[in-house]
């Protein structure tokens, strides 16, 4: 007689599924080493500003062509996004005042210039930044008198301009009441 035949279990017709890789478990911060950050944090003074920051208001941008066509490209873009917020401002006065902070963005021969954009309180805050590293941080370039230029158009409540490492930031305030 031959002896009884068991059955033997059959071998699943799929590979077998593979567990996950384990999670790398998250690693404490590496210690400051420098004898700079051993004293704490460094001053406000020595902290080098990037772009433009606005809080608490509407704001736009837009990134341009460092080139003689951007002024104009600008003064639309201004005057439209104005009207999408309800201001009906002086066209002429707006159309000025964005065509001076362009030029003089461009002026500085980057390859690229922001215009921005932010209303508060019925005024407007222009700026032009000129994304150009090689200023001297701190000064304007000689012989500009853009501010100058800006302050005689009616409607321009304050003016300004400052170099950085990121470039030059010149700005406008304009009533828009």
């Amino acid at each position: 007689m031959s002896a009884p035949v068991t059955e033997q279990p059959t071998p699943p017709s799929y590979p077998p599924k593979t567990p996950p890789p384990p999670k790398k478990p998250i690693s404490p911060p590496r210690p400051e080493t420098s004898d700079e950050h051993a004293a704490g944090p460094a001053p406000l003074a020595r902290t080098a500003r990037r772009g433009v920051g606005m809080r608490n208001r509407r704001g736009v941008n837009w990134n341009l062509e460092s080139a003689p066509w951007a002024a104009g490209i600008a003064r639309r873009k201004v005057a439209a996004q104005l009207g999408e917020w309800g201001y009906r401002p002086a066209q002429a006065a707006i159309d000025t005042v964005t065509g001076l902070l362009v030029t003089a963005a461009v002026a500085d021969s980057g390859r690229r210039i922001s215009v921005h954009l932010s209303d508060q309180d019925q005024q407007a805050c222009i700026l032009a930044l000129s994304h150009q590293a090689a200023l001297t941080p701190g000064h304007a370039p000689d012989g500009d008198n853009v501010l100058h230029q800006i302050t005689a158009v009616p409607g321009v409540t304050g003016c300004g301009t400052d170099t950085g490492p990121d470039g030059r930031r010149v700005w406008a305030i304009i009533s828009l009441g």
